[in-house]
């Protein structure tokens, strides 16, 4: 499995992980509890799910300007 491919994984298990966090804020609003915990709780994947995020969005642009060295 290439890294380009356990980016994705990783960042597929990230997204599942902060769906959960979120899901679970909205249950502890609706029964109102007060815990801060749960709030920030979506944090935790949120930050490697955007960095993951952003690398795959560069790579194409990374592939062009790398197709675009070889060729000169």
């Amino acid at each position: 499995m290439t890294g380009d491919m356990w980016i994705r994984q990783i960042h597929r298990w990230l997204s599942i992980a902060f769906t959960l966090a979120v899901i679970a804020n909205i249950v502890a609003l609706t029964l109102q509890v007060q815990a801060t915990w749960i709030g920030l709780l979506a944090f935790v994947p949120l930050i490697p799910l955007l960095a993951t995020g952003l690398y795959m969005f560069a790579l194409p642009y990374l592939g062009r300007r790398r197709g675009a060295r070889q060729e000169a």
